[in-house]
């Protein structure tokens, strides 16, 4: 038998596969950021995978690297969300909420004028963070980042708590978890850089005080969550938005430490450099594995072959697949009888309606002859 097709025990949470659905922005959100109902369609599509991770989640207003992606932090989107978790589990399924804030990474025409938050004011490559807007006639486009400023002690504090209550929003949502998102160059990831985080309080300096702010939010989290029900995504050697960390073993040895220790009950590694085809596979395994003893999924360019083989080695615990459950919303089926498995098709990966977002076929469209 497929060992990545068997079961397995997630932190708390009981999963009949190991095939995880990646976290993917698709800015399908509705005013106010609320998630409408269309996005209950795409989630329940892809309902058999072991684990559904949301798309990322703003847990503030103050955080927004991509127009119309969806937040948890006002009564009207946990409301939304609602919906979406239950027909999820109506399709029986399970899904975990990402929490993002996305920090330096934004845009004052998408944060309502304001300026983007950091740990401290780095504006000089601007040119490589990622931002996205959507134009009148509906197409996403990249658009210039607004240079950041650097958060007083009391934001910071509060950015803490923002994760907290967003987490207690999930839970009151139904969701079966959280992941915190601090990978991608997004504002814990940029708190654990020495690159982008040159303060000289409790959060900067030593790696032990970079990752404060990290370990604060893990169990400010923790007190509304079960802890066996909080994950974490981490992407040490990610060029995406330019986290710019000179020594990552050092820094990922350090935290990996700190998960294992805090009993979070998961870590995904987002081999984020694999997007562009130079994967960072090995390295990142060898950076948290030794660190960290709990169960570790793994993203980023993966094929289900390679996926096999790597759970059946123990290697790691779960594989998670982003653009294959875009394409093959049955995905587990497709890898249980070896394919054949859809294409997917650019258009639609970021905003839009329909379109490359719940028109995929799934198998059992195709013998019934649905287009």
């Amino acid at each position: 038998m497929s060992k990545l097709l068997s079961p397995f025990q997630l932190g708390d949470i009981t999963l009949p596969n190991r095939i995880v659905m990646a976290p993917m922005t698709r800015c399908r959100a509705g005013a106010g950021d609320v998630p409408v109902a269309l996005n209950a369609t795409y989630y329940a599509q892809r309902a058999s995978a072991g684990l559904i991770v949301t798309e990322a989640t703003n847990v503030t207003a103050a955080s927004c690297a991509f127009e119309h992606a969806p937040g948890i932090y006002s009564a009207e989107q946990v409301a939304g969300w609602r919906p979406v978790v239950d027909a999820v589990h109506e399709a029986g399924g399970r899904i975990v909420c990402q929490l993002w804030h996305c920090g330096r990474v934004g845009a004052a025409g998408i944060l309502n004028g304001q300026q983007p938050l950091a740990p401290s004011a780095v504006n000089d490559d601007l040119g490589l963070l990622q931002v996205y807007g959507q134009l009148g006639n509906g197409h996403y486009v990249r658009i210039a980042a607004t240079p950041s400023r650097a958060m007083t002690l009391a934001e910071v504090e509060e950015a803490v708590q923002q994760f907290r209550v967003a987490a207690a929003n999930a839970w009151a949502a139904g969701f079966d978890g959280v992941e915190v998102h601090a990978a991608n160059g997004y504002l814990p990831q940029q708190f654990l850089s020495p690159g982008t985080n040159r303060r000289d309080d409790r959060y900067g300096g030593p790696v032990e005080n970079r990752a404060r702010f990290l370990r604060e939010i893990v169990e400010a989290v923790g007190e509304v969550v079960p802890m066996g029900r909080v994950g974490v995504r981490l992407s040490p050697t990610a060029a995406y938005n330019n986290p710019m960390d000179p020594d990552p073993h050092e820094t990922y040895g350090h935290v990996a430490s700190m998960l294992d220790q805090l009993g979070v009950g998961f870590v995904e590694i987002a081999d984020t450099n694999a997007w562009a085809g130079a994967p960072d596979r090995t390295e990142l395994l060898q950076m948290i594995k030794p660190h960290y003893h709990g169960p570790v999924i793994l993203n980023g360019g993966l094929s289900p072959d390679l996926a096999e083989q790597l759970v059946a080695l123990d290697t790691i615990s779960l594989a998670s697949f982003a653009r294959l459950f875009i394409a093959n919303p049955d995905l587990p089926a497709r890898i249980a009888q070896g394919g054949p498995f859809n294409d997917p098709r650019p258009v639609g990966w970021y905003g839009g309606g329909a379109e490359g977002y719940t028109d995929y076929a799934s198998m059992s469209d195709l013998v019934a002859g649905v287009p």
